[in-house]
């Protein structure tokens, strides 16, 4: 597993050359509400076991929570599940809110 900052996953998606990974948002369906990063994926982490055939096991995945300690939880999870490319999103949302989208509410 990985663990990305904002500003390097920032990146990751700005690149054309790279396959895009899916944004796993595994916070819960209020906060996501509140703020989420355009075209993240939610699934709350409770719900992570039964939802895993959502997922495809070869594309990369950047797990994004609030600051960063559930997603980390979640990618350990999927890595032990057999995905392979696991992303954790150092310091969440608030991370990306404050070095990558400072217009984006927090909480």
């Amino acid at each position: 597993m990985q663990q990305l900052t904002a500003p390097e996953v920032a990146n990751l998606l700005a690149e054309s050359s790279t396959d895009k990974p899916v944004l796993l948002d595994v916070r819960e369906p209020w906060e996501f509400q509140t703020c989420h990063i355009e075209g993240a994926v939610s699934i709350p982490m409770n719900t992570i076991p039964s939802q895993l055939e959502q997922l495809d096991r070869n594309q990369p995945i950047v797990c994004i929570c609030h600051h960063g300690m559930r997603s980390l939880r979640v990618a350990h999870f999927l890595e032990a599940n057999g995905f392979g490319q696991v992303i954790n999103l150092t310091g969440g949302i608030h991370a990306w809110a404050q070095q990558v989208d400072p217009a984006m509410p927090t909480y």
